[in-house]
């Protein structure tokens, strides 16, 4: 066996502890009794020094040996903290016991010494010992801090409420922060002036940009989890001017949880500057039809699917089943599931919409009540080249869908719709407005309740444009905007699937859901807004290039067609379009001509579809790969 090598290092560290410690027995013992007598040595008695000097070797290895018990020649002092601290007080306590029964057993006199001397050596030596073990903590720490300062990324904190301070705290406090805060912004005059953690509140919003310049800051931090969309938009705006990076604490919850730290600090997105407050839906009052029903959603693993399952699962189904074509996306929202909703009854089915028996073979073993179909192809400029396939899936899946569900009688079955359905100029759109008149269609001939909800595009969504600019801004640029003045709707994606279920639950079949969008977006405010909170300049340090619209885009989304009119509902923001009157069969024979032809990958689909959606335009430069 391989001899240990001797740790030369540790044995010199160790002894250096030793005899530092029994110069603080010495030096505690001859200041105490000095202290005793105001340093006049002259008055200090003869046997007092007698005993303390009789009992100083036994002192000073017992004193060795107590430390030692306590491991006060292990630890890693660099490292110290409260356990160690602890140890040394501990340790100091023990050590001046047995000095004080020493010194009584080998007394001169009556008296061994004062007894304000038990009290002075019990001080001095916890206060030499903790010098010892914690000074080159504290110069360690010190040094790092000096180190880091100078490198230091600089920040400005917005809001000095318990969040700003939390976050001030962990930065001030933390040996190894690569930050360091410049100054705080704050709204309350009362505040201004004075400090946290020694950092001086500059002022209020009017402040920013000055300090900006004057504390040459790099980072924002928006420390105000409490403070309205409205504010923190106002906020923004001002910030954004700025070329510093932003970023905030997610919302007030975290104030709740006592989670408040830098980790939860987080890069500002677009979706803060919306300036709206977030739409909100009394779920737990109309979402009891979910309760105790077998609910299906289709397209499970997709970004609306599994909003879909992650709120119908709150509401305790009685089972859900999530079926999606794509098993690593499946995999992902089940293992979330599982894990947050443990005694959820949970069935992942691996299915295409495509296949007629697969679905029929689902609905007659499951039998769901409700089904929200959201499997679809929605990528515009994909189904542009591949037309046949946006037919195959997202008209015939539906078809396929839907008849598995009247025919093994599902009481709802919700389709998400677009508002690229109406007045089409791309397949993905007219395919979703053959979508909506087959369910109109078979609520006129099934017992099961057949809607549609119609929305416009959703942040964050897979394939939306806001995952597409921050790559292409962590890319250096350019940011890729296909026309100047080209708008959008915009919502959360938990905000439409809570408006979609609400809808369910008013659906009494046939209806059209269109959900209140709020105002369009123009996609170039967007683009520039996110290269602002990157802490860039537009055109400066990153580009912004116009690749002109592309195939079946158009400038704007509408989200109602003219014929459909209007009608209201509990909810302001969603809103019911009356169904169109079609001859329905002249509308199976179309689909049937149309089913045929996508299966023999026709190139001329789009003619086909325009004969069925009179409204769809087909744009001369879209491409005819099918």
């Amino acid at each position: 066996m391989k001899n240990k090598t001797f740790n030369y290092q540790l044995f010199f560290r160790r002894a250096s502890f030793v005899i530092y410690d029994v110069a603080s027995v010495l030096a505690a013992s001859f200041l105490a009794i000095s202290m005793r007598f105001e340093f006049e040595y002259e008055l200090i008695p003869d046997y007092f020094i007698d005993t303390i000097i009789r009992f100083l070797p036994f002192n000073i290895i017992f004193t060795i040996i107590i430390f030692y018990i306590f491991r006060l020649y292990h630890s890693l002092w660099a490292f110290a903290g409260e356990s160690e601290l602890q140890n040394v007080i501990v340790a100091c306590f023990v050590s001046s016991a047995v000095n004080g029964v020493g010194l009584y057993a080998v007394k001169v006199e009556a008296r061994a010494v004062p007894n304000s001397y038990y009290f002075m050596y019990c001080f001095l030596l916890i206060t030499l010992i903790f010098a010892s073990r914690f000074s080159y903590r504290f110069m360690r720490s010190f040094k790092h801090k000096k180190q880091n300062k100078k490198n230091a990324i600089r920040v400005m904190i917005i809001g000095a409420g318990e969040a700003g301070n939390a976050i001030i705290k962990e930065i001030v406090n933390s040996n190894f922060s690569t930050m360091s805060i410049a100054c705080i912004i704050d709204d309350d005059p009362k505040k201004w002036g004075s400090y946290i953690q020694g950092i001086r509140v500059a002022g209020g919003r009017d402040k920013i940009l000055e300090c900006v310049d004057v504390y040459n800051v790099d980072e924002i931090f928006v420390a105000i989890p409490s403070a309205s969309k409205k504010v923190i938009s106002e906020i923004l705006d001002v910030c954004k001017e700025t070329e510093c990076k932003l970023r905030s604490l997610p919302g007030i919850y975290q104030l709740v949880n006592g989670e408040v730290n830098v980790s939860q600090l987080r890069d500002v997105e677009v979706e803060d500057l919306l300036g709206r407050e977030p739409i909100r839906v009394d779920l737990d009052s109309i979402l009891g039809y979910v309760s105790g029903k077998v609910v299906m959603v289709t397209g499970g693993g997709g970004s609306i699917g599994s909003e879909l399952c992650r709120q119908i699962a709150q509401h305790k189904p009685k089972k859900l089943i999530l079926v999606d074509i794509y098993e690593n996306n499946a995999y992902d929202v089940q293992q979330e599931l599982l894990y947050k909703h443990p005694d959820l009854d949970l069935v992942v089915l691996i299915a295409s919409v495509r296949n007629t028996n697969r679905m029929n073979t689902i609905f007659e073993t499951y039998k769901p009540q409700i089904v929200y179909h959201a499997a679809a192809h929605k990528h515009v400029p994909l189904m542009e080249t591949s037309p046949n396939e946006a037919i195959k899936n997202n008209v015939f899946g539906t078809w396929k869908t839907a008849q598995a569900a009247a025919y093994y009688g599902t009481e709802k079955f919700v389709m998400i719709s677009t508002d690229k359905a109406v007045n089409p100029t791309n397949i993905m759109g007219a395919s979703k407005r053959i979508c909506e008149m087959i369910v109109q269609t078979f609520n006129r001939h099934y017992d099961t309740e057949f809607v549609a909800v119609r929305f416009g595009n959703v942040l964050g969504s897979n394939g939306s444009v806001i995952p597409l600019f921050k790559k292409q801004i962590a890319q250096g640029g350019p940011v890729t905007v296909t026309h100047p003045d080209i708008i959008r709707y915009f919502m959360t994606i938990p905000e439409a699937v809570s408006l979609v279920l609400q809808a369910g639950a008013y659906a009494k079949g046939g209806e059209i859901f269109v959900l209140d969008m709020g105002e369009p977006v123009k996609i170039l405010d967007l683009a520039k807004n996110l290269i602002r909170l990157s802490g860039y300049k537009v055109d400066e340090d990153i580009q912004i290039e116009f690749t002109g619209l592309r195939p079946g885009e158009k400038l704007y989304e509408e989200l109602l067609m003219e014929e459909e009119g209007l009608q209201d509902t509990a909810n302001k923001m969603i809103h019911i379009g009356k169904p169109i009157e079609i001859d329905e069969m002249e509308f199976f024979r179309q689909l049937h001509n149309l089913k045929e032809e996508s299966k023999n990958e026709s190139a001329d689909i789009r003619q086909l579809i325009k004969e069925i959606v009179p409204t769809y335009q087909i744009k001369d430069d879209a491409n005819k790969v099918n």
